[in-house]
């Protein structure tokens, strides 16, 4: 696993897209080929501007101009291009999606982004993903201000303009169907971008991860909670080589496919969940906080605003809004 020394790096803000210079190596693309980020020479002048340093946890902020193809893989040989177990607890109540983001003690961001034709959002990230293992990310880097560029893609929860929030959990294990030939296939990470960017309620996400296939290569098996603001919310997982769609409010590291209800209340995080309706959002999340928790959040879907604690710091609790961007 990688464990940078950095213990969460949090705040992005991305408004949407990189035309990159040349790569060192490996060789460099063709002028026809400008990489997944597209971005004007002012864009990347006014993303490069907006990064700076907020706090000593450390907490980061990056204001990320442009737009992005929201379907291309994320490769090294992109990461590379110059510029000038997840253990996790989810839960939602109508009008509030809180999750604790529990994992190695890598940098994080949050991620405000809004790229041509999608929704705005808002999105926290393990930037950790962008770098090699216990890489330390350098903001006086050119190279690694363009790497941390990429948080864009790669949301691990969030929540859109419309409502619709999204996050992801480490499943025991997950059985994907076998690939559609001609369909896209994206990484656990990517299909909560789209979903971001594209689905305003529960239906209409559940049938846009229908049109992909999923690839968990290099990662723990996921399965996701989805909910939108008119309280609809389910649990996918993937099981016996299906995609499955439960009714479900909860969602920690257990399968929840053919699962009773003692089964679920077996788990500890998961009854307290359950049993925490009535507990206000964020004590809940600390209620079921693990000792590697990175992150907690609680999305406000009625007001498109969120409060974050980083690295169990429940004293500091830092409010975001899902701006407007342009």
């Amino acid at each position: 696993m990688r464990t940078p020394a950095l213990a969460v790096l949090s705040a992005l803000t991305l408004v949407a897209t990189v035309a990159c210079a040349a790569p060192a190596t490996p060789p460099p693309p063709s002028t026809a080929d400008p990489g997944i980020l597209r971005q004007t020479k002012d864009e990347i002048a006014r993303t490069a501007a907006g990064l700076r340093r907020l706090d000593d946890l450390p907490l980061y902020e990056m204001t990320y101009h442009g737009g992005y193809d929201a379907e291309a893989p994320l490769t090294e040989a992109e990461l590379a291009r110059r510029g000038d177990g997840w253990a996790c607890s989810l839960f939602h109540r109508p009008g509030r999606f809180g999750r604790n983001f529990d994992w190695d003690p890598n940098p994080a961001m949050v991620v405000h982004s809004r790229a041509p034709g999608a929704y705005a959002s808002l999105s926290l990230v393990d930037v950790s993903y962008l770098f090699p293992p216990a890489a330390r990310p350098d903001l006086n880097a050119v190279q690694d201000r363009r790497r941390l560029a990429h948080a864009v893609l790669m949301p691990f929860d969030g929540m859109n303009e419309k409502g619709l929030a999204v996050g992801l959990a480490q499943a025991p294990h997950a059985d994907l169907p076998a690939r559609t030939p001609g369909r896209k296939v994206v990484s656990g990470t990517r299909i909560i971008r789209l979903m971001l960017d594209r689905a305003a309620t529960v239906p209409e996400a559940v049938e846009l991860m229908r049109r992909y296939d999923l690839d968990f290569t290099g990662g723990p098996q996921l399965h996701y909670l989805i909910a939108d603001r008119a309280g609809r919310s389910v649990v996918v997982e993937f099981a016996e080589g299906r995609m499955n769609v439960l009714d479900e409010r909860y969602l920690t590291n257990i399968t929840l496919t053919g699962a009773d209800r003692n089964t679920k209340l077996a788990d500890r995080r998961y009854r307290l969940l359950s049993e925490g309706d009535r507990t206000d959002p964020m004590r809940l999340l600390e209620k079921v906080a693990q000792h590697h928790t990175r992150w907690s959040i609680v999305y406000d879907q009625e007001n498109l605003t969120a409060k974050i604690v980083t690295g169990q710091q429940w004293d500091r609790v830092r409010d975001l809004r899902l701006a407007a961007t342009g």
